[in-house]
């Protein structure tokens, strides 16, 4: 049998009892004071991610699922709940709006599916609460709990409604599957009408007295939300005639020495830039207070700012524009450490000499793996499909944006918890044809671009929260927080592999994540 969660009787019985009293004032002061006090709204849309390093764990080993009108931001953000309605008191000014849609947490490897519906925020208790579900199916017997109007989050209300600070409950670390959420920061609230209306909040007056505006009502919440800003009219369109006019201009009369240093259509490569982050998602697990580790980039290799992408340099190689080919191999190298425990790492795994190879728009990544010091060269971690077959030389070099990558078999025994097809982060390739070439960043082919900061650098370590901090490049080094599962030697794949990178770190997260939460259960069930 389910285990739900209803609402209280004694909130019931306070409902009916407002209920009763409010007919009574109605009685007795009549309709219009009553009419006046409570304002329809609608519209709205509620923006909140519940908590990121949450998503980065979902998104590790499982994904979500927007529905009824919820939507998801791109790169695993945060959710809108939409067509918010409900009432604005303007006696207390504070708003009570219910949103549609719904969010579902799911996750086959770690057996749970939590889903969050009628999500509600009430600015005069402070607070969101959500019907939520939540089934765990690691038994013979799949286990479901469930409550309605459950109390989420605590919310410091603003006047504006926009990035509001949130606190978890624990009602929301039980259902997130960890107890550590309880009392934690949640992410930031928003609240805004879509479409604010141009006059009251009200489009059907109810009353013949004029309603206060409650964006005229100093420091309390504004229930007309802030869903538009006034935009400055752009001004970065207006340079563009110029140089577009004169590139017009002198595209009928190339320089003479532009001519004369043109690169062939076939020959080898110069130098060049790769751009990749491998995925997004596990740069924040690695970081992140689950694998509690660090990033470091070496041999040339830089990191971007925040946990970001990375470049690898120094490019060497062929291309053939007339038959759409190149191949491209680069230096620098990347390690991801995670789960450390006694001085091991669960997570030791260092990707290095990449090499990317293109045939009409088609490819694949190819690097040198170490993991848990067992070296694997030239495995191939990704398919490659550009955008275009076509490979055009500009200003003899060749750059190729937005490449989509795709997990291989041999890349899903390297990252062991994506499965083969899993997509990764997109590549970005340009390569110098030239030694005077200038590349993207304003290197040249026998400089090499920017790219960011030169030398080795180290990414944020986690703490207790969130998902690490901001990288840093330029050989400073991150320290590693202790606290992580790990150490020993992983089972060999039996394909001349390391074992997964990953395996480790996915039993770390099970323990870390979910066995508090079995524990838990089991005492539960015990006292039942």
């Amino acid at each position: 049998m389910p285990v739900r969660r209803r609402r209280s009787t004694a909130l019931a019985a306070a409902v009916a009892t407002a209920a009763a009293l409010g007919a009574t004032a109605l009685a007795a002061a009549g309709a219009t004071t009553a009419s006046a006090a409570e304002v329809p709204l609608k519209d709205y849309e509620l923006t909140w991610g519940v908590k990121q390093s949450y998503r980065t764990y979902v998104g590790m080993f499982g994904s979500f699922t927007t529905a009824g009108g919820a939507t998801q931001a791109a790169g695993n953000g945060a959710f809108t709940f939409a067509d918010g309605t409900g009432t604005y008191d303007s006696a207390g000014n504070t708003v009570d709006l219910a949103f549609e849609g719904s969010v579902v947490a799911a996750s086959t490897a770690h057996h749970f599916e939590v889903t969050l519906t009628d999500v509600r925020f009430d600015s005069k208790a402070g607070q969101i609460t959500a019907d939520v579900k939540k089934v765990d199916t690691s038994g013979e017997t799949p286990k479901t709990t469930e409550g309605d109007d459950v109390p989420f989050a605590k919310v410091a209300v603003t006047r504006e409604m926009k990035d509001m600070a949130t606190t978890l409950t624990t009602e929301a670390g039980e259902y997130l599957g960890s107890a550590s959420y309880a009392g934690a920061a949640g992410d930031p609230l928003t609240v805004a009408q879509k479409t604010p209306p141009s006059t009251e909040p009200s489009p059907e007056p109810t009353t013949q007295e004029p309603t206060p505006s409650p964006s005229t009502e100093p420091g309390t919440p504004d229930p007309t939300g802030t869903g538009t800003m006034p935009t400055a009219p752009s001004t970065s369109q207006a340079p563009s005639p110029s140089p577009t006019a004169s590139t017009s201009a002198s595209a009928g009369a190339p320089s003479a020495s532009a001519s004369a240093s043109e690169a062939p259509a076939k020959g080898r490569i110069a130098d060049g830039t790769l751009g990749w982050g491998v995925k997004e998602s596990f740069r924040a697990y690695v970081v992140g207070p689950m694998a509690k580790g660090r990033i470091t980039v070496s041999g040339g290799a830089t990191q971007a700012a925040g946990n970001g992408a990375f470049t690898f340099k120094k490019a060497t190689g062929t291309y053939d524009t007339a038959a759409d080919k190149l191949t491209a191999s680069f230096q620098g190298a990347v390690n991801f450490k995670g789960h450390q425990s006694g001085g091991t790492y669960g997570l030791d795994l260092t990707l290095a000499n990449f090499k990317v190879t293109l045939d009409g728009g088609t490819g694949k990544l190819t690097a040198d793996v170490t993991s848990l010091g067992a070296k694997s060269p030239g495995v191939v971690l990704a398919d490659l499909k550009a955008k275009s077959a076509d490979l055009t030389a500009e200003k003899n070099v060749i750059t190729v944006d937005g490449i989509a990558a795709t997990v291989t078999d041999a890349g899903a025994k390297v990252f062991g918890n994506y499965p083969a097809g899993t997509a990764l982060d997109a590549v970005d390739l340009s390569v110098a044809l030239t030694d005077d070439a200038q590349l993207p960043g304003g290197g040249t082919g026998t400089t090499g671009g920017t790219g960011g900061a030169s030398g080795s650098g180290t990414g944020g370590s986690g703490g207790t929260g969130g998902t690490g901090g901001a990288a840093t490049v330029g050989g400073i080094t991150g320290s590693t927080t202790g606290g992580g599962i790990g150490g020993g030697s992983l089972a060999s794949t039996g394909a001349g592999l390391p074992g997964p990178a990953l395996g480790a770190a996915a039993g770390a997260a099970v323990v870390l994540g979910a066995g508090t939460v079995l524990v838990a259960r089991r005492r539960r069930a015990a006292s039942r």
